[in-house]
């Protein structure tokens, strides 16, 4: 996402007193960091958390841990679980979540390196959860997981 972008998205959010919160896992915070790399962001931006071990995804944001059993935790219903508890830790009014094997290891014959869920939810009770399969070491997995999740909130938000 470019600063353009970026400052779009966040004028959007701002024009209509709507703030934002993002759940992180494979990303490792690269997503609040992108959104804060824009001076004013506080206004928009809630806070985020990087919820990287599964312990913490039932801690902090309520994820089922049969969840994470039953689907993996990278599913569209763990993302869904924690857009939910990081709607409700944060009390904001848009969240992303994004759940992924970004590399080298940890990738799985149904869940290759490069899979990746990105969910975005609002309050209003709008959900967009898909499943991505980007190619790329590491940091390209993780890039691509950050615009991604980026694009998908901007893409909602230019249609209100």
């Amino acid at each position: 996402m470019t600063n353009s972008e970026n400052m779009h998205l966040q004028q959007i959010l701002r024009r209509n007193n709507y703030t934002l919160t993002c759940a992180e896992s494979c990303t490792g915070g690269l997503i609040a960091s992108k959104i804060t790399e824009i001076s004013g962001s506080s206004d928009i931006f809630k806070g985020s958390i990087v919820t990287y071990s599964n312990n913490i995804k039932e801690q902090e944001l309520g994820v089922n841990k049969q969840t994470m059993i039953d689907n993996g935790v990278v599913s569209i219903e763990v993302v869904n679980e924690m857009l939910d508890g990081v709607l409700k830790k944060f009390q904001a009014t848009y969240a992303i979540a994004v759940s992924g094997v970004a590399g080298p290891n940890g990738g799985t014959e149904d869940k290759p390196v490069g899979t990746v869920v990105i969910g975005v939810k609002n309050i209003f009770g709008h959900s967009d959860i898909r499943k991505f399969h980007f190619i790329g070491g590491r940091k390209e997995v993780q890039i691509q997981s950050m615009n991604s999740a980026l694009d998908m909130l901007l893409d909602k938000l230019q249609n209100l």
